[in-house]
């Protein structure tokens, strides 16, 4: 009788192991997932070496928006930006000034000092499901501006959510 009862223990924690891990499988794969910041290219907001937790289900429903930071899957290596500009958007910078389509766009995610570092360009037409994305350090961002050029619907895996570690630094992401 006790050797049934310690045979039925073990075959619950059994059960309950597999589910926790099928259930983490899942989660990871279809829900959440994190990345690493790596560089200073989303300072203040994001810090290099900063691990978010980001949403990978949110753009199944629906589209990023202005002002989300994004989670972009190149092929040698993830990207963590803002976007800035929606597709069929007209987008420029005139003396540190964001313009969408001819009219200012106040950014209050970054500050006066990184935004006249933005430099000068466009006017640029966003195409047709594509996004333009920026940093919030502009000085040094590898950005739409610079590099990674329009971003295709397909390439935002997510949306981040949450800094969570370091562990003293834990904050939504906005």
């Amino acid at each position: 009788m006790e050797k049934e009862k310690k045979k039925n223990e073990w075959l619950e924690w059994g059960k309950a192991i597999l589910i926790a891990v099928i259930l983490a499988l899942f989660l990871r794969t279809f829900v959440f997932a994190t990345s690493v910041v790596d560089g200073e290219s989303m300072e203040p907001t994001l810090e290099d070496g900063e691990t978010v937790l980001f949403n990978k289900f949110t753009y199944l429903f629906n589209e990023p928006e202005r002002g989300d930071i994004v989670i972009i899957k190149k092929p040698l290596k993830n990207y963590v930006k803002r976007v800035i500009g929606m597709p069929e958007e007209t987008i420029a910078v005139k003396n540190g000034a964001l313009y969408i389509d001819g009219k200012a766009y106040e950014q209050a995610f970054t500050s006066n000092e990184r935004l006249q570092s933005t430099g000068r360009f466009g006017p640029i037409k966003i195409p047709e499901n594509s996004y333009f994305v920026m940093g919030d350090n502009r000085a040094i961002s590898k950005d739409s501006r610079n590099g990674l050029g329009f971003i295709r619907e397909s390439e935002i895996i997510g949306k981040s959510e949450f800094v969570i570690f370091p562990f003293n630094e834990w904050s939504l992401t906005k």
